[in-house]
């Protein structure tokens, strides 16, 4: 190829560029109007995504000078949204977590992209959609996807406006196609997760939503019985979205916002039948203590309550 074909080239992936930082606000001193710039939302991202993470392993993963890096970290650890702890394997290195306060940020942020993302293309028609998403994923697939892809490719966030009803549906249909069971369980979770919203106690309560490429993909709830007993209630994940660890995740942060909140002991009933959530409490230390038959939902099934002692 000629020095001018090159030049036509390069000249060309340069104007795109331009048009595209402005048309995605890169260039605005706060990214998503935050008083984050796109590096630190990045590195929030990381965060997020990459549990135990180290200050080397994000530098090198968003190849960010090391100096940097350390006063982006200094000023989220100040701003109480991160913290960090010693790792049990090498004691010269900090693994750095996010706090409550910063995965409420991050979750308020991550919405935001969202939000702007769906405006950039309400006035497509579905044909350009797809021809967008297909040349960004050429882009993507040319230029090396698989360098930056982060190992869990999910989120973790608070619950928001529009989770209830996408807990009630989901069970609903998931569970009639999956297990066979009518209605009358998808009008129980209905019943659970309003009470959850009138009653919700966040000192006490917790619902976690598992996202992925921006869908839902999963939730779990962490209800107060008692003052020192938690029950897990509403664990599901998607088909889709079924091998990713994703349950055995949503599970350990019931667990880790229990002992946070001073509870001894956390309980859940389940049934015989659901053999993925039964193996995923197994696992995480969940002792079976009942077991009861019942016609329920249309069906004959075997209850279980199982325990974790805190």
């Amino acid at each position: 190829m000629s020095n001018d074909g090159l030049h036509e080239q390069v000249k060309a992936v340069r104007q795109f560029n331009r048009f595209y930082t402005q048309k995605i606000g890169v260039l605005s001193e706060g990214h998503l109007d935050s008083p984050f710039s796109l590096t630190g939302v990045r590195v929030l991202y990381e965060l997020q995504h990459e549990e135990n993470s180290t200050a080397s392993e994000i530098a090198k993963g968003l190849n960010l000078d090391s100096g940097y890096l350390s006063r982006t970290l200094n000023t989220f650890k100040k701003r109480g949204l991160i913290t960090s702890k010693k790792s049990k394997s090498d004691a010269r290195q900090s693994h750095l977590l996010l706090t409550e306060k910063g995965k409420k940020i991050f979750a308020s942020l991550n919405n935001l992209a969202n939000d702007d993302i769906s405006k950039m293309l309400e006035n497509l028609s579905e044909a350009d959609k797809k021809s967008l998403i297909d040349a960004m994923k050429t882009i993507k697939k040319l230029l090396g996807e698989e360098k930056s892809e982060t190992k869990t490719p999910y989120i973790i966030r608070p619950h928001q406006s529009g989770d209830m009803g996408w807990v009630t549906y989901r069970h609903g249909v998931l569970y009639s196609s999956e297990y066979g069971w009518d209605e009358r369980f998808e009008a129980l979770v209905a019943e659970i997760t309003a009470k959850f919203i009138q009653n919700f106690d966040p000192k006490k309560e917790r619902c976690w939503i598992a996202e992925k490429d921006g869908e839902i993909v999963g939730s779990v709830f962490l209800v107060k019985k008692s003052e020192t007993v938690a029950k897990l209630r509403l664990l599901l994940v998607e088909p889709t979205a079924r091998g990713l660890g994703i349950g055995s995740r949503l599970v350990a942060e019931c667990e880790r916002f229990a002992r946070q909140a001073g509870y001894k002991k956390i309980i859940l009933w389940t049934n015989s039948v659901l053999e993925s959530a039964r193996r995923i409490y197994e696992r995480a230390g969940y002792r079976l203590i009942k077991e009861e038959a019942h016609n329920s939902f249309g069906e004959g099934l075997v209850g279980e309550t199982w325990e974790l002692k805190l």
